[in-house]
């Protein structure tokens, strides 16, 4: 969850690594720190409350900020509340070694005692402090350097890290290490510096030459010669793979807007383009999907799919549940990652796996994807990150081409992921012929429309904003929908939940009676997506239903509806297309109105409490 960054080189490291800290905000936001070398001795600042919190402490202060090496991190708290104790950096108890961790270690408590007979005493609750003593003590009694020291400690941790070391002793290098959270290294000119971040992103301006470390792997990065990546596990070496980025600067500012969440929301219409840019060729009548077409005979043959993801992917997966069910006749299930990963799944070769995830690196996703391949499934990977976890982990996969997604709350990430699979089951369909060819065509065309119609949305806006401003306050709200619609309406609760915090629940509208029923009143607010195909008969009564307990209902219906017009207190129109495309225009109005509602609320949008973008540890 926590971002760390880091700089090693001739520039002044401060600068970089604070703008570092502030793009990586989104993976944590309670606490942030900063320790800079300046040859002689390492300053360290830290504290509660943001990035900006920090510059403040440091601002005025040259000597804090002085030094051409230095490490720093922005936290989600897990071990120990937020504070500015347990803030990192941490330091070692000799004041020597210096550490950011982002991740968990379990055993850390065991490791602790053991320390404290040795003598170690510690000043904060974390788990990081733990182990930054415990590789000062390997240290202390092999006698070694520490990088060898990092990698004989990591061997005695169980958990998940990403760390940064850096040693007084030896101040020309920092130790990198990985195992279930990621970490790039970008490679500065001739090897001259090097930058350490939790992605990209803090350093996009500086190289675009970038390596990613592999589970279980560790590098020396030392200006001046090629990086040194060893195994942790038996010291062997590893052949650094450097890559080129493809992220730019301006994909990762607002450009104008007042959030992310806003101007990721209204990227949509492109990210869509470029999803399916170059996979679906309309006019052709094909889909091309390299991940599917070379392993076509798996999936033609399997005998059913399992979806498994987290959250926002999750809501996508069950739309990709409807969508590949009824268009390829391909049974499908659809798990939460945290749950399939420990509940000693049924699983054969003969299953294929998606995994969905935006940032490629969610720790219980790539859980599930490792049992899932260890029971000989096929697992086929849905992520937004190149070169990410899941995208090295699984057999083959689709990314989404959404571009950066800052706001923790997904919006692009959703309707991409829906892009995706909605060109798995047309491809799976056309293979198996379970859709006439007038069908496949008439969906690509359809498809192909859907950016135009998702941008003419984003043009009501302004009555969006208008039924926020009327519902702001309520205290709990539903959301109902039906078929290709129940993910939208859980997926519409969960923004309104994350950025606003008002209590919202999704349910099948036909569910209402079971219980939900009972909650309606006159202070009830029920967004209700009504199209004009499908169950809509039976939505229409549901809403009716609503009416009569005096409910409130904000109705998403098909241009040119009469009926819910004359019930709902307010309507939304959506342009018309196919049923199963629906998903990709229904959600839209929910992100917006979740959007203002937390705006009005003056809610912090990009980055709501207790909140990260990627949850890499469980």
């Amino acid at each position: 969850m926590c971002g760390i960054t880091g700089y090693i080189g001739e520039k002044d490291a401060y600068p970089i690594i604070i703008n570092g800290l502030k793009r990586l905000e989104y993976r944590g936001y309670d606490s942030a720190g900063i320790m800079i070398y300046d040859g002689q001795e390492l300053n360290l600042s830290k504290t509660k409350g943001k990035v900006a919190d920090l510059e403040q402490i440091t601002d005025n202060d040259s000597k804090r900020k002085a030094g051409t090496i230095g490490i720093g991190h922005t936290r989600w708290a897990t071990h120990g509340v937020p504070n500015d104790v347990n803030s990192h950096p941490h330091t070692s108890q000799s004041g020597n070694l210096v550490i950011v961790h982002n991740g968990i270690i379990e055993n850390y408590d065991t490791l602790r005692k053991e320390l404290i007979n040795r003598g170690y005493t510690f000043h904060s609750d974390t788990d990081t402090e733990v182990l930054v003593n415990l590789i000062e003590e390997v240290k202390k009694q092999e006698n070694c350097k520490l990088g060898k020291a990092v990698q004989i400690a990591l061997t005695e941790v169980t958990g998940a890290y990403a760390i940064a070391v850096f040693d007084k002793e030896k101040p020309n290098e920092i130790i990198v290490a990985r195992l279930g959270s990621p970490i790039a290294i970008g490679v500065g000119k001739n090897n001259e510096e090097f930058f350490i971040a939790s992605d990209a992103s803090p350093f996009i301006e500086f190289t675009k030459n970038v390596m990613y470390l592999e589970d279980e792997e560790m590098a020396i990065v030392k200006p001046g010669r090629d990086i040194r990546v060893r195994q942790i596990s038996d010291d062997s070496s590893v052949e650094p793979n450097i890559q080129k980025l493809k992220l730019s600067l301006d994909q990762i500012e607002k450009g104008g807007y007042d959030h992310f969440m806003i101007k990721e929301i209204h990227e949509q219409p492109k990210a869509i383009i470029d999803t399916y840019r170059g996979r679906m060729l309309a006019n052709q009548g094909i889909i091309k999907m390299a991940g599917i077409d070379n392993n076509l005979e798996r999936f033609l043959n399997a005998e059913r799919i399992i979806v498994v993801a987290c959250g926002t992917s999750w809501h996508a997966g069950l739309v990709g549940e409807y969508l590949i069910e009824e268009m390829a006749r391909i049974p499908v299930e659809v798990e939460y990652a945290s749950e399939f990963r420990y509940r000693n799944p049924i699983i054969t070769p003969k299953d294929i796996v998606i995994a969905i995830s935006q940032s490629g690196e969610t720790a219980d996703t790539l859980a599930a994807i490792k049992l899932a391949k260890s029971k000989g499934a096929f697992v086929f990977g849905v992520c937004n990150v190149v070169g990410s976890s899941i995208a090295r982990e699984t057999h083959a996969g689709a990314y989404t081409h959404a571009g950066p997604e800052i706001g923790v709350a997904s919006t692009k990430a959703f309707t991409t992921q829906i892009t995706v699979l909605s060109l798995i089951a047309l491809k799976l369909a056309k293979e198996k012929g379970t859709l006439s060819k007038s069908e496949f065509n008439t969906y690509l065309q359809k498809m192909q429309l859907i950016p135009e119609k998702v941008q003419k949305l984003l043009e009501i806006d302004e009555k969006v904003k208008e039924i926020a401003r009327i519902y702001k306050d309520a205290k709990n709200c539903l959301y109902l929908g039906r078929g290709f619609n129940f993910p939208v309406a859980l997926e519409g609760a969960l923004k309104l939940k994350e950025i606003s915090y008002i209590h919202a629940e999704g349910y099948p509208a036909a569910e209402m009676k079971h219980g939900p029923i009972a909650l309606i009143d006159e202070d009830m607010p029920l967004f209700v997506i009504a199209t004009n195909k499908g169950h809509y008969e039976k939505v229409v009564s549901n809403i009716q239903e609503i009416k009569s307990r005096s409910g409130k209902i904000i109705a998403i219906v098909t241009e040119g509806d009469v009926t819910v017009k004359e019930i709902a207190d307010h309507v939304i129109e959506i342009p018309e297309t196919e049923e199963a495309l629906t998903p990709l225009l229904t959600t839209i109005p929910f992100q917006l109105l979740s959007y203002h509602i937390a705006v009005m609320l003056d809610k912090n949008v990009d980055q709501p409490r207790n909140l990260a973008k990627s949850v890499t540890v469980e």
